[in-house]
């Protein structure tokens, strides 16, 4: 399957997705404290993809060898390291909460992103863990450039993650987006400079680095035939963005009024 390189048009379907799907964790975020569920969680994101006029990407999903999913987003708490399914269970104080929602809107463009929320007051570890892989994400983000490489990306948050005493998830990566979930390329969170494939405007693709706290292995949790944990039950925690390659550099399409601000080193969303 070869990379799909999008045009204005497309570009501007992306824009319109990527920006809903951020929306969509926007209003879920205030509700998000203790004592609320995740089912709850879900209910509201599928009630605000409804007044969007989008739908899930992830509900009845079933690639090769799963399960059909059976919720509108993602839920992964404390060890779980993706592909939490949500439930009855209240959040606690003290809990770490990765969302991800990914919508499809009308004209059939995904937009895909994903945010870590501190459940009341967190330990200093699991508040150090949820900031350094949001600064790693943006480490990555800030590598896309015309001309640079998939390794390129991959490096720097493995280099930043591990000078940090983290650890990067191997089985799970970022991917190409656009009118399929899943598109090429796989877009690692580790690896080279300067190998892998070149960057050429146009390109979309999510950046959703995956960082334990403890080792980097992990396993199925359950026979739900979803859910990920950290082998040693150590915390994990991701981010997530889409992201354009632009003639001069990138622009993060999973942006809206209520993103987290970008760390310090990032001068612009856009260049």
């Amino acid at each position: 399957m070869s990379i799909t390189i999008k045009s204005a048009e497309e570009i501007a379907g992306m824009r319109e997705a990527c920006r809903l799907a951020s929306e969509v964790l926007d209003y879920i975020t205030p509700h998000i404290r203790p004592g609320i569920t995740t089912n709850d969680v879900d209910r509201l994101a599928a009630e605000c993809m409804a007044a969007q006029g989008t739908v899930s990407a992830t509900i009845g999903y079933q690639p090769p060898g799963y399960p059909p999913y059976p919720k509108s987003l993602c839920t992964s708490l404390n060890h779980v390291v993706c592909h939490g399914i949500p439930n009855d269970k209240p959040l606690k104080k003290g809990d770490i909460m990765n969302v991800d929602v990914t919508v499809i809107t009308r004209d059939g463009w995904y937009g895909d992103n994903s945010r870590m929320y501190l459940i009341g007051d967190v330990s200093i570890a699991a508040r150090r863990l949820c900031q350094l892989t949001y600064e790693a994400m943006w480490l990555g983000i800030v590598q896309v450039k015309p001309g640079a490489r998939l390794g390129d990306i991959g490096h720097a948050i493995q280099k930043f993650a591990e000078g940090h005493g983290l650890s990067v998830v191997r089985e799970f990566c970022g991917h190409g987006i656009g009118k399929k979930f899943h598109e090429e390329p796989q877009v690692l969170h580790y690896g080279r400079p300067g190998t892998l494939e070149e960057l050429v405007p146009g390109m979309t693709f999510t950046i959703e680095p995956m960082l334990n706290a403890g080792r980097r292995e992990v396993k199925e949790h359950g026979n739900d035939g979803w859910t990920i944990v950290t082998k040693d039950h150590s915390l994990s925690a991701q981010w997530e963005h889409t992201v354009l390659v632009t003639e001069t550099g990138y622009e993060v399409l999973t942006l809206s009024a209520g993103s987290p601000t970008p760390p310090p080193f990032v001068t612009a969303v856009k260049t």
